[in-house]
Parts: C-alpha cells; sequence; structure tokens
C-alpha cells in the first residue's frame, strides 16, 4: 500500500466517505482513507434491527463516556460512536432529517446560509435517496397521524408542528449508509484497523499522520479529520493544538494554543416513556417467538419483516405553551425497552421519549492523563431552563400520546408511571435522562476553522464532520454530517486545484 497520497481523510463515518468522494473527483487524485475501526462487513450492519446488536459491540463501537456530570445526578452518560467503515452512521437507526432552514443560518458562517446549504442537501440525497420506512408497525402508522398534515404521506419536519413515519437511508430492506453511497463509488484506497495518533507537521504546514502503531503516511495536498466531535479533537490535541494548559499537562508539546478545540460540546438530551402491555408493539412474549423465529429468513428472502425496522419507526416535533415552532422532538420506538437496566426485558411495548432540538447546555471535551481516553463532559441540564423544558415536554408528549389511536394496542405507561408529575418528575428526569447520541460542537466553524473547515493557524489541516457545528441542528444529525463532509470536501478539492494551477 502506498505511504504517500495527494489526500488523506481520517475516519471513514458518514463524513469522511462524503469528503473522501468529493476528493475523488479530482482526475488522477490519490486519496487514503484511513478508519479506526474494521469494514462494514457485518451482517449486523446490513440488518436494520442489526443495530440493537452493534451498539453493545466492543470492536464496532468506541464505547465512550463521560466523566460524571454533576447537574445530571453525579452521573456517566454513555456515548456511543460508530468504530468502522460508515461510522456511527452503521450503527444508528438511519432518520434522515437536513434540520430546518433557521438552524444553519444562525450559524452566520459565510458558505453556510440555508440556500447554499440546502443545495448540498440535494447533490447528497441523489446519493443516499432517503425514503419513508417501508414496513412500519401500525403502532408507528398510528403515532404519526397524531397531528394533521397536508400530506399524510410526507414525514415529519422540524419546521412546524408535524408527525410521520421516518424516512430513513435504507435500500431494499438494508442499510444504506455513506460507506455504499460515497466511499465505495469513489475508488479511494481504505486503510481499516488504523488508528491515527497524531497529524506530523514540517513547521505549520501539515505532511500526514503518524498512526498508533508507528507508521506514518504521507500526504502532499493536506489532511482532513473527519473522526467525529470526540476523536477528531482529540486527535488535534495529540498534535499540538487545543488549550495549552490542558495539552501541557498531558505532556504534549504546543503547536497552537486554540482554546476552542473541545469547546462548545453539545448534544440533544432525551427522556424516554415506557409502556408495557400485551398485544401492544414488538417484544419478547411466547406469543411473539414464532415470529421472531421466522424473522431472519423473511429478512433474506423478502427484506421484510421485523428485522427490517430500523426501531426507531416514527416521531414528532411540537412546541410548548404558544410556540409555533417546534421545541421538542420525539422518536416513537413500536418495541418494549428496559429500564432497569437491560434494554430487551420481557413483554411486549413501545417507547417515546422528549429530545429537546435546541439546548442551552454546553460542556467540553478535554485530553487527560491517558491521550487516548477523552474527558467527555456534556454539562446536561448545567443551564436549569432544558430541565425545565424536558419537564413540560414530558407532560405534552402524554397528551399527544393520549390523542393517538392505537387502539387495543394501547399500554400504560410502566416508567417512570403516569403519577409521577411535577417536582418528582424533574428530578427522574434529572437522574435518569440521557442523549440521542448526536454529540456536536468541538472544532466549530467561526472558531477554532474558517468557513471552509481550515484549521486556523496551521495550513493543509480541515476538520469535517458534525464537530464544525457551532450549534446543533433541530433534529438527527447524520444527514447533515454527510451534508458537511460534501461541503469541506468541496472546499478542499478547490484548494488543490487552485495550487496546480
Amino acid at each position: 500500500m502506498k505511504t504517500e497520497y495527494d489526500h488523506i481523510v481520517v475516519g471513514g463515518g458518514s463524513a469522511g466517505c462524503a469528503v473522501a468522494a468529493r476528493l475523488a473527483e479530482q482526475p488522477g487524485a490519490r486519496v487514503c482513507v484511513i478508519e479506526a475501526g474494521p469494514s462494514d462487513a457485518d451482517l449486523r450492519v446490513k440488518v436494520p434491527f442489526g443495530l440493537v446488536h452493534l451498539l453493545g459491540s466492543d470492536r464496532r463501537n468506541w464505547k465512550r463516556q463521560t466523566v460524571p456530570m454533576a447537574a445530571a445526578g453525579e452521573r456517566r452518560v454513555s456515548v456511543p460512536r460508530g468504530r468502522m467503515l460508515g461510522g456511527s452512521g452503521s450503527i444508528n437507526s438511519m432518520v434522515w432529517f437536513r434540520g430546518t432552514r433557521a438552524d444553519f443560518d444562525a450559524w452566520q458562517v459565510p458558505g453556510w446560509d440555508s440556500d447554499t446549504v440546502w443545495a448540498a442537501f440535494d447533490a447528497v440525497e441523489a446519493r443516499m435517496t432517503p425514503a419513508r420506512l417501508p414496513h412500519p408497525h401500525p403502532l408507528s402508522e398510528a403515532f404519526g397521524a397524531v397531528f394533521a398534515a397536508n400530506d399524510p404521506g410526507a414525514p415529519p419536519t422540524p419546521e412546524r408542528q408535524s408527525a410521520g413515519v421516518f424516512h430513513t437511508n435504507m435500500r431494499n430492506g438494508a442499510r444504506w449508509s455513506a460507506a455504499d453511497g460515497f466511499l465505495r463509488p469513489s475508488g479511494a484506497e481504505v486503510l481499516t484497523g488504523a488508528e491515527v495518533d497524531h497529524v506530523l507537521f514540517d513547521g505549520l504546514r501539515a505532511t500526514g499522520v503518524a498512526l498508533r502503531d508507528g507508521r506514518k503516511i504521507l500526504a502532499r495536498g493536506g489532511v482532513v479529520l473527519s473522526a467525529g466531535s470526540i476523536e477528531s479533537p482529540m486527535i488535534l490535541m495529540r498534535s499540538g493544538i487545543g488549550p495549552g494548559a490542558d495539552l501541557r499537562a498531558a505532556g504534549i508539546d504546543v503547536r497552537l494554543d486554540a482554546p476552542g478545540v473541545g469547546a462548545n460540546l453539545h448534544d440533544h438530551p432525551g427522556f424516554g416513556l415506557h409502556f408495557k402491555g400485551r398485544g401492544s408493539g414488538y417484544g419478547l412474549t411466547l406469543a411473539q417467538l414464532p415470529a421472531w423465529a421466522v424473522a431472519p429468513l423473511q429478512w433474506l428472502a423478502l427484506r421484510s419483516g421485523r428485522l427490517s425496522s430500523n426501531t426507531v419507526e416514527a416521531g414528532a416535533f411540537y412546541g410548548l405553551g404558544d410556540s409555533d415552532v417546534p421545541e421538542i422532538q420525539t422518536h416513537f420506538l413500536p418495541f418494549l425497552m428496559g429500564w432497569q437496566g437491560r434494554a430487551i426485558i420481557w413483554g411486549a411495548g413501545y417507547f417515546a421519549d422528549v429530545c429537546l432540538c435546541q439546548p442551552r447546555s454546553r460542556g467540553a471535551l478535554r485530553i487527560g492523563a491517558d491521550r487516548y481516553a477523552p474527558l467527555i463532559d456534556l454539562n446536561l441540564f448545567g443551564d436549569d431552563r432544558d430541565l425545565d423544558m424536558m419537564v413540560a415536554a414530558v407532560a405534552r408528549l402524554r397528551a399527544v400520546l393520549d390523542r393517538a389511536d392505537f387502539g387495543a394496542r394501547r399500554a400504560p405507561e410502566a416508567f417512570p408511571g403516569r403519577n409521577i408529575t411535577g417536582d418528582a418528575l424533574r428530578e427522574t428526569i434529572r437522574t435518569r435522562a440521557g442523549t440521542a447520541y448526536h454529540p456536536v460542537g468541538t472544532v466549530a466553524l467561526g472558531g477554532p476553522l474558517g468557513p471552509t473547515g481550515a484549521v486556523k493557524g496551521v495550513q493543509n489541516l480541515w476538520v469535517a464532520d458534525a464537530s464544525v457545528m457551532p450549534r446543533i441542528t433541530s433534529a438527527n444529525t447524520n444527514a447533515p454530517s454527510m451534508m458537511i463532509g460534501w461541503q469541506i470536501g468541496g472546499h478542499v478539492a478547490a484548494a488543490a486545484t487552485r495550487k496546480a494551477a
């Protein structure tokens, strides 16, 4: 395998695959994608329901955790991140949302206005072809009808109060990740099982990367970090770019004191209601055992059945009080999920959560004594207004669920229980809430990055993934991550063309 390329892309996830596709469009360009994890050649990746098992994988999931968070009951919260080709897009529920136009206009970064971004989404969606989940559970169809819509078949949108069955990036009942839509057609060379230690420099010019096993790979045109909101800032900090005091304390020479690296970390906080009852949703019951037994054959032969479910089948967006702008997103799963420490328990049921579209709390990621183990502090509920909104959102969700035409499939609320309200509900949320697994913001555009994604203060180094978001989008972040990769990849390619001219 060559040790020198025109471009190196670090991370074969949703954004990195899109970056590689843009760079490979240059005639004769040699592009290398370096992925810390293995390939995505695992049946659990293709089978939509396989994500239930992949989230517990040690080989294909970084399985990060936060530090104890003071405002969230001194708890550690899981931060699962994909560690294979396709990245988190190979272990997620494939829910597809652009966000809102206002999300991107609020960034106030040149070249990232909503009109420009919307054109980029069009290009991304031409490859990813998101479409309505083909075989939703009857409960999901019923939940998707709780709000009147101009087009009943349309997906919900964070632009207005709406509900519906989600659109996903699946094809023929199977996962269609960015590795499928962008990386494989690109012809880029791929190196898996290769964790990057740091970026190599000649003065202030990035020249390649050093792997954790000691190998060095060089890049004439530059390096693009697309390792995600946790790993990209960690690579920068191991390269001497980050908060100077933290780097010196970790024994790392400071190349560039950049306090914005690792700052601005945030995610969509989420809290779920669990419903359990016979004859309701999917679950482990004697009556459903035959259906589970034939489900693998049904998927293999017809690409249908319960294994074709992405689990997060439907949802809604709505405001609180008199707000016309959605402030809350709900994900609806027609599956019984455990709330006592295990995800899979005996019985049948369904699940619905509340997630804040625009949380106010901000945390930070730091490097510690172990330079490969990030200190992640999401600072959940660091701003008390987030907790206030979550409490109000649960009351609103309960009212929405009451309106859903579940018929005989309706089940009682098993956790936290309909009697848990007021201060008791507030404390339950504070001590039990997690996130939607959408960490963003740790190397933000307008902060450590210029508008093209280039790292300020050095040359030939870019970042392109969800870490560049100055503010989170108002829904699931996988589609925006691909758009970011597509846009910044185009900027990198244009820079290379200018140099060659």
